[in-house]
């Protein structure tokens, strides 16, 4: 399967960055959400990616919107990495990349690097936008606040 626009946010289950469960379940019918699937925390592109999120938090709350980031990295990692960057929102562990290959989000190099999407999904759990950029990380803090706005 692969997420797409029109498509509608699958279920899923992970544990965030204080090991506690989180589910899309509890999300779909109450408010938008921005999903963006990352390779590594603590790597200089992810964390220009974590940091530009953080920095426009506020605007994602204006909007009503839960910003959640996924990588294969472990609940530790993540507790380490969104303290180290005060990062006000969830990073779920995805070690066994069981939601990454659910959304059907690319690898890159030959599959050596997990690929960097950003899905947008309204409040009803429908795929408005996908941005897919493995380069140019800060951007998709700037195509998701557009599709938010754009509804």
């Amino acid at each position: 399967m692969k997420v797409a626009v029109g498509s509608q946010l699958p279920n899923f289950e992970l544990q965030d960055q204080n090991g506690k469960l989180f589910s899309s379940k509890e999300i779909t019918g109450k408010q938008p959400i921005v999903i963006y699937f990352y390779p590594k925390d603590n790597t200089s592109g992810c964390t220009a990616e974590a940091c530009s999120f953080r920095d426009a938090f506020d605007d994602f709350k204006n909007l009503d919107a839960l910003i959640v980031g996924i990588s294969s990295d472990t609940v530790s990692s993540h507790a380490a990495f969104a303290k180290r960057y005060k990062l006000p929102f969830t990073l779920l562990a995805d070690t066994k990349n069981t939601v990454r290959k659910q959304f059907g989000v690319p690898t890159n190099l030959f599959g050596l690097i997990s690929g960097r999407v950003t899905y947008v999904f309204d409040t009803n759990g429908v795929c408005k936008h996908v941005f897919n950029s493995q380069i140019n990380a800060k951007a998709h803090v700037t195509e998701a606040l557009a599709a938010l706005k754009s509804k």
